[in-house]
């Protein structure tokens, strides 16, 4: 989100789905508890009524009907996944919305609301390692959450010709039944209907043409790479769209509002730079191509949903792009295990932006890094990245500190250790979770220093850091 040596920028054909970190953050731990109840939220200390416990999504099938003028959604959502633990009962998050039928494996299962938990009987225990599916069927009008400490309005948003979607941290439960934590991931498949005329955007890839019948058109998206629920949208609208490839052979989409159609090839065009250049410092492209949507709701923010950032209200600098793609690596393909390690996200992302400018000749990462040192009343120094707060978590010094963390370590190991550092990285976890505890153990590694001090005084800390040794 925004307020080296060369390697192949190629499309990439998909992945086998990796155990996501579920079932390691979850309170029960499989085998351990004698429980069939599913936890009721996933483990994380800091919104620990996000997620559930007790399963491992495997897939999304999402089947979604969207009416602007009512403001109406209709949804059925089949979640396959893998039992963590023995079940008589487990938990999908979804805000608001009315459920009218829930089945398991096929048979009919009883279910019950409890705020923002679906909680689910189905009709027989699921065993310990079992492969099941639940199908949701469910109706009504979406209500985004609001967070004035946060981002203020977020998930789904209606707008007048459709909707803006954007999720983190916790928004995906205003559109569909899911496990609403980064630590859960999936692949996904989305059939979106909108009235004719408009244009149904979703993560991945279109899997065939656009179908249109009785006044109404289906879209249909695959996302075959797995994903955090924050990162996955369906924003619909009057769009004007536009494909192509990357110099280097990375397919693109992009998309934007009526409003902001003189954009269009300024998007189309620095997407594909910026994505195939960052491929050439963090390792190659994780998914099977690159975009960006221009929606003119006025969000005040942009953040990068998988493939395809969105820019809200606004054309974006290529600064802004840089830093939502950067996160293709950086929260999309390496998820955080916990949102307290934020920073792996948005410090990355701004770092990002650093190097962008060093790319392109308008400032050094290390000017960067002493304009924003030389500041000592920042209060900043006060807040700690390495444990972002629950009621402040996209503050700025998970963002600029992050970054200043980044550059102290390329300063403290010199670039010939670095960069590689940050291949190795995005290689280590490529589609999986991540925790501040192993690229600190990464870097030490790779480095060959001891490098717990640094980390320390730069995101432990609450207070501003010696400066660095040298020029």
């Amino acid at each position: 989100m925004a307020v080296g040596a060369a390697t192949a920028c190629a499309p990439s054909e998909g992945a086998v789905v990796a155990p996501s970190q579920a079932a390691a953050v979850a309170p029960v731990t499989p085998g351990a508890s004698k429980s069939t109840t599913g936890a009721p939220g996933i483990g994380d200390p800091d919104f620990p009524d996000d997620g559930n416990g007790g399963y491992d999504v495997q897939h999304y099938d999402l089947r979604l009907s969207y009416d602007p003028a009512s403001r109406k959604l209709a949804g059925s959502a089949t979640i396959e996944a893998k039992a963590a633990q023995d079940l008589t009962s487990f938990d999908l998050d979804l805000h608001g919305l009315t459920v009218s039928r829930v089945t398991v494996d096929g048979g009919a299962a009883s279910f019950d609301r409890s705020k923002d938990e679906l909680v689910i009987e189905p009709g027989k225990r699921i065993s310990n390692g079992h492969r099941f599916a639940v199908t949701v069927d469910y109706a009504g009008v979406p209500e985004p959450m609001h967070d004035s400490a946060n981002l203020g309005e977020y998930g789904f948003i209606s707008t007048a010709d459709g909707a803006f979607v954007t999720c983190e941290p916790n928004g995906a439960k205003t559109w569909f039944p899911s496990n609403d934590h980064p630590s859960d991931k999936a692949t996904y498949d989305f059939r979106i209907t909108v009235p004719e005329g408009l244009t149904a955007i979703a993560n991945g890839e279109m899997t065939g043409t656009p179908q249109t019948k009785a006044g109404r058109t289906t879209f249909a998206w695959r996302e075959k790479h797995p994903m955090a629920s924050y990162l996955a949208t369906m924003t619909t609208g009057k769009f004007q769209v536009r494909t192509g490839t990357s110099d280097k052979g990375l397919p693109i989409y992009v998309a934007v509002a009526d409003s902001f159609r003189g954009s269009l090839d300024q998007l189309l065009t620095q997407t594909g730079k910026i994505t195939d250049y960052w491929s050439t410092v963090f390792g190659p492209y994780p998914f099977s191509s690159t975009g960006g949507v221009i929606d003119d709701y006025a969000a005040g923010y942009a953040l990068e949903n998988q493939t395809k950032p969105i820019y809200g209200g606004f054309s974006p600098e290529p600064a802004i792009i840089a830093h939502e793609l950067a996160h293709q690596w950086f929260g999309d393909s390496l998820t955080i295990t916990r949102w307290r390690d934020l920073w792996l996200n948005e410090g990355f992302a701004t770092y990002a932006e650093w190097l962008w400018a060093e790319h392109t000749g308008q400032g050094t990462a290390d000017s960067a890094f002493k304009r924003l040192y030389a500041n000592a009343a920042d209060p900043m120094w006060a807040y700690p990245p390495g444990a972002a707060r629950a009621d402040d978590l996209f503050g700025a010094a998970v963002y600029n500190r992050g970054a200043m963390t980044l550059h102290a370590l390329r300063r403290e190991i010199g670039d010939d250790k670095f960069f590689p550092l940050i291949r190795a990285w995005t290689d280590a976890h490529r589609y999986g979770n991540v925790t501040t505890q192993e690229f600190i153990a990464l870097a030490e590694r790779i480095s060959g220093k001891n490098l717990k001090g640094l980390f320390d005084a730069w995101l432990f800390q609450p207070r501003r850091p010696a400066p660095l040794a040298g020029p």
